[in-house]
């Protein structure tokens, strides 16, 4: 069993230090107050049972206040209180120096609780260690200096989570729908270098990954494009390969006929648009930016939003060569291809892409071989989402953040060049257990942290409010988001709903099971599932009359997260079955991931917490190995289309590099108890040898997990 420090390090667990420290508390009491060998050794056993119990690596503050409770239940009251005044002593003097410790630690990596923190980003990297050094200084400011007291309060004990509070201390913001129509067709600024109209294909792709690259740099959340903005450029390139063409045959002396010339030009068209979809695959994933990561960028591929029929076939032949790029998959550094974190794609199912006899039909089946070798695209359902969103479809920002409609003075919607202020996230378990099961005192409770999460997102809008555009070029003058001037404030944006501010929830199911005895899954237990989401949306629509800012509900795809909400509530209520029993809590309205359920069951019991979520969410099905089976991937792609907006299928796609097993890394645990990935083959541990990908939130993860996100992981059933 490993125990957590404070430094977020890892050790094992020592059960000497417990009776050692008991020992010398004991022996500052006379005689007859102490505690007995027998009695001291009994506490230390109990402890140490307790922390078993728990399934995960408890902290030190955990263990300690483990050890108060032992010796107050043998009646030695006495020794309790010197052994909490020596706690205290010590915290005072830790308080001094808590974040320098954290940021030693980073560099010796040896700090556990960071190295697992972003499944895509490496702690031994000095880039990486430089953003998460900055991190634990934004982190200190901000609880320090920044927040409300109550905010940070709630936050540390789990109640709530303000995210991304390493990147707080500056005046960034979370995700962007990046106007890429606008920077390419009318230029842009990088770096403080004019950067015209492209006048090809390929050029616009570069161009294109260099805004991706400045624009993770300036914000800490994720962003889409979309293909549909690169697709003129496919004309441009058609019309300046056939003059060379043209050119050539006349410098031959030759005569060819038109439709030779033609077949040459669409091949040697179809060469650059391999280059330039080349260029974007392995840029993305080689660009390491400021934050320590490769950027976090979504392609959204969306037929519909071509502008003519020539524009939706150049459109098609841009996601064909995708789709075929990603099935591929890029080399590691031995050589073997596997599957890349990003860029994340996601495939809109339209009329004419959707049935056998459609006309781009062949594009979906592409995209159901590649989501079955490299867990990618994720579907976006037209249908579905323009019922839900006034007749539109767009992208998501990232993983899954979403837009409300928005129309400018002409009446015409937009989403481009629009963004999310942040993020706060109620701990929906911990309503319900500090309610102890009232359903009039759960309300109450309820109402009170939605205050408290109002209060901490005002935060986060108050402190974007007085940014001027020179703090990020990119975003707020060079056509990213905006064109405003130098010197100029960005507030008119945080208001109106042209950008959105998200309450995310977490944990609806254990919520439900606690209130009701029930999985929300069961109909008796549902409506109260459904009320939950409604009033979390009444309180949203409140705050938007009320400031008219963009407030929305936001399915939180919690990452270590998921372990930390875990961790507090087993601390604040112990052991609880069926809620605080796992070291996870189960993300936003998901079904919790050990419940027996088919795929087309999960989808569409989930598709009515996706219409409630309206800032943003996704569902998955977990399926195995489908590269045999893509009729069945078709069928679940066909019954997303016509059930729910926002899905993806969550398959394996692993290597070993010792062995060279090309299958699932399996989870396993050490003699620790601590879960630890391993080749069924060959027994390797070495995760530096090991190229696992998982579904992380709605994201693919490939740098590996803490153990709260691992033991998600192993424990997830098949739902196909």
């Amino acid at each position: 069993m490993k125990v957590i420090k404070r430094n977020g390090s890892e050790v094992v667990f020592d059960i000497s230090k417990i009776l050692s420290a008991i020992e010398r508390a004991n022996a500052t009491e006379p005689d007859e107050q102490r505690l007995t060998r027998e009695q001291i050794f009994a506490i230390a056993s109990e402890v140490e049972e307790q922390c078993v119990r728990m399934n995960r690596a408890p902290s030190v503050e955990e263990i300690q206040e483990l050890v108060e409770t032992g010796i107050m239940q043998q009646g030695a009251y006495e020794v309790a209180k010197q052994y909490i005044r020596y706690r205290f002593t010590r915290s005072l003097v830790r308080r001094s120096n808590t974040t320098d410790n954290r940021i030693l630690s980073l560099i010796e990596c040896n700090n556990e609780e960071v190295k697992q923190e972003n499944a895509n980003k490496n702690p031994t990297v000095n880039s990486v260690q430089r953003d998460y050094m900055a991190g634990e200084v934004s982190k200190d400011i901000t609880s320090r200096l920044l927040l409300p007291r109550d905010v940070v309060e709630a936050h540390n004990e789990g109640i709530i989570h303000f995210h991304d509070m390493d990147y707080f201390a500056q005046h960034m913001h979370n995700c962007d729908l990046v106007n890429l129509e606008d920077m390419l067709q009318n230029g842009t600024v990088i770096s403080g270098t004019m950067i015209e109209k492209p006048h090809s294909f390929s050029t616009a792709c570069n161009i294109a990954t260099q805004i991706i690259a400045q624009v993770a740099s300036n914000q800490y959340g994720g962003q889409s494009i979309s293909l549909a903005h690169l697709a003129p450029f496919v004309q441009v390139s058609r019309n300046k390969i056939r003059k060379e063409v043209l050119r050539e045959v006349e410098e031959v002396g030759g005569a060819m006929d038109e439709a030779l010339i033609g077949r040459i030009v669409e091949r040697r068209l179809r060469e650059e648009v391999n280059k330039g979809v080349q260029t974007i695959q392995y840029q993305v994933v080689t660009l390491m930016t400021t934050n320590g990561q490769a950027p976090f960028v979504t392609v959204f591929m969306y037929l519909n939003e071509a502008k003519t029929p020539q524009e939706k076939r150049d459109l098609a032949m841009i996601i064909e060569e995708v789709l075929l790029q990603r099935y591929e998959g890029v080399k590691n550094e031995v050589g073997v291809w596997v599957t890349p974190a990003f860029p994340k794609l996601i495939y809109v199912l339209e009329e004419d892409n959707i049935t056998e006899d459609s006309e781009y039909w062949y594009l979906t089946k592409l995209a159901a071989k590649c989501t079955a070798k490299r867990l990618v695209p994720d579907y976006i359902s037209e249908k579905k989402m323009k019922e839900l969103k006034e007749g539109n479809c767009f992208p998501v920002m990232g993983c899954r953040s979403a837009l409300s409609p928005w129309k400018d003075e002409n009446g015409n919607y937009k989403f481009y060049g629009r963004f999310n202020q942040g993020v706060v996230t109620l701990n929906l378990p911990d309503v319900a257990l500090s309610s102890g099961g009232d359903i009039d005192k759960f309300w109450q409770i309820m109402d009170e942290r939605l205050a408290l999460c109002y209060k901490a997102l005002m935060c986060r809008h108050n402190h974007l409010k007085g940014t001027l555009s020179d703090a990020a070029p990119i975003l707020w003058q060079d056509g990213a988001i905006a064109r405003l001037k130098k010197g100029e404030k960005i507030d008119e944006l945080l208001y109106n709903g042209y950008s959105t501010i998200s309450l995310g929830y977490a944990g609806l199911c254990e919520c439900v099971r606690y209130m009701t005895g029930k999985p929300h899954t069961d109909p008796s237990a549902m409506p109260f599932a459904i009320e939950v989401m409604q009033h979390m949306n009444e309180a949203c629509v409140r705050w938007k009359s009320e400031t008219t800012i963009g407030f929305g509900i936001y399915g939180t795809p919690l990452e270590s997260t998921t372990y930390r909400f875990a961790k507090c509530l087993q601390k604040r209520f112990g052991i609880v079955p069926g809620v605080t029993d796992k070291a996870y809590i189960t993300n936003s309205y998901h079904v919790h991931v050990t419940e027996e359920i088919d795929a087309f069951s999960k989808l569409a019991f989930e598709a009515q917490f996706q219409a409630l979520s309206t800032g943003g969410a996704i569902s998955y099905v977990e399926v195995p190995n489908m590269q045999n089976n893509i009729p069945a991937v078709l069928e679940v792609i066909r019954f997303i289309y016509d059930n729910i907006m926002y899905a993806e299928l969550n398959t394996k796609s692993d290597y070993c590099q010792v062995c060279g097993f090309d299958g699932e890394i399996k989870i396993q645990e050490d003699g620790d108890g601590k879960l630890i990935w391993e080749c069924p083959n060959c027994g390797n541990r070495d995760q530096s040898k090991l190229n696992v990908a998982r579904r992380t939130c709605g994201y693919i993860g490939t740098q590996f997990w803490n153990q709260g996100r691992t033991a998600e992981i192993r424990e997830r059933v098949l739902h196909l």
